[in-house]
């Protein structure tokens, strides 16, 4: 099955949760799956730099684990060219919502067999981030001769990512 659009999944907010009394252990999520991004720390963990940035999202909202991953490949790819292993980023949040999803009915008879399932619990189809609004997701160390090649390798990861993105530097 195909990947669904981000638009779909990227509203912040509570999903239907069955409860069932008769049978307790159907309220439960079974099977979390695996996740797409493994790195979290990239480039040189023991060096020292002078100049921290940070990547900020602007609303609160939701991002799978693969726009993550992608913008993760795209900010180390584009980093690595350019300066080498002369930084550290780090991604700061950790993909712990699980999302669900129902297949689409398609077919005769496939209007009657969705009016059953207008609170479908689903099977877990992905990960996901929750952020708040200001919340840091990126943090990237560099040396302050490199901060240009920084935030562009931010903007990067931020086109990636299905919300508006600001990047906040610290010495």
């Amino acid at each position: 099955m195909a990947l669904r659009p981000g638009r779909t999944t990227r509203r912040k907010e509570r999903p239907y949760t069955r409860v069932s009394k008769k049978v307790p252990r159907k309220s439960y999520v079974v099977g979390v799956p695996f996740r797409k991004t493994h790195q979290f720390e990239m480039g040189n963990l023991q060096a020292e730099f002078d100049t921290i940035l940070y990547l900020l999202v602007k609303r609160p909202v939701q991002i799978r684990d693969n726009a993550l991953e992608a913008g993760r490949i795209v900010a180390n790819k584009f980093l690595e060219s350019k300066i080498g292993t002369n930084y550290f980023m780090k991604i700061l949040a950790f993909p712990h919502h699980v999302l669900r999803e129902k297949p689409i009915a398609t077919g005769a008879g496939a209007d009657r067999y969705s009016q059953g399932m207008r609170q479908s619990f689903g099977k877990p189809s992905n990960t996901a981030i929750q952020v708040k609004e200001n919340q840091k997701l990126i943090q990237l160390r560099i040396n302050k001769e490199n901060v240009e090649i920084g935030k562009i390798a931010l903007k990067k990861f931020g086109s990636k990512l299905p919300v508006p993105i600001k990047i906040k530097m610290e010495e």
